[in-house]
């Protein structure tokens, strides 16, 4: 049975951890190891959604859920590709580093948490543009840097506003991306299918 230690991971990683274990290993019982109460539900319930039996059992300040699918297994459903007509062109605007107001470090892991998961979005995610406060997340010493980075060797392509950059003093530390102007960004408003803003 295949186990997975999502220990110390914040939601959603324990999520897709075990959502791309199922896809591609097509499990049809796994263990999921995680450490906190949220994660613990999340899994449990995605577990439930995708057709397993699900049972947890708490050992000290960890939960281990397992999931246990039987009789005729319920292949989880595979992502429809779409042709390239189909396909619509999302942009996401990121106008912060912080997502909603209030407690500024839980607003920080809030957005690392949106960015993780933007990957879900497929190739609908056409373009993905920083402006303002959300610059900061670009440059040297960003816990996001890794992730965008990611989404740039997928041919994402990221666009990052060129005036915010020299307003906050960051255009020699901005690590990913295309350094870009309002004119661009306009345009690919215009080109875009929808727009995202947060």
């Amino acid at each position: 049975m295949k186990s997975i230690d999502c220990c110390g991971l914040a939601c959603p990683a324990p999520v897709l951890q075990t959502k791309n274990a199922i896809e591609n290993e097509k499990l049809n019982k796994l263990t999921i190891i995680v450490d906190n109460e949220a994660a613990k539900q999340n899994v449990a319930r995605f577990l439930k959604s995708q057709n397993f039996d699900v049972s947890v059992q708490e050992d000290g300040t960890r939960f281990n859920i397992t999931g246990n699918r039987t009789a005729v297994a319920i292949p989880v459903a595979p992502l429809i590709e779409k042709s390239e007509t189909d396909l619509k062109k999302i942009m996401v605007m990121v106008t912060n580093n912080l997502i909603g107001h209030g407690d500024r470090e839980l607003g920080y892991k809030l957005m690392i948490s949106f960015l993780k998961t933007l990957k879900e979005m497929g190739n609908e995610l056409w373009r993905l543009v920083f402006i303002n406060n959300g610059v900061k997340l670009t440059i040297t010493g960003s816990e996001a840097l890794p992730i965008l980075k990611e989404l740039d060797e997928r041919d994402l392509h990221i666009l990052v506003c060129g005036t915010c950059l020299i307003h906050f003093n960051l255009l020699d530390k901005k690590q990913v991306g295309e350094t870009t102007n309002m004119l661009d960004i306009v345009t690919a408003m215009q080109l875009a299918d929808k727009v995202i803003s947060i």
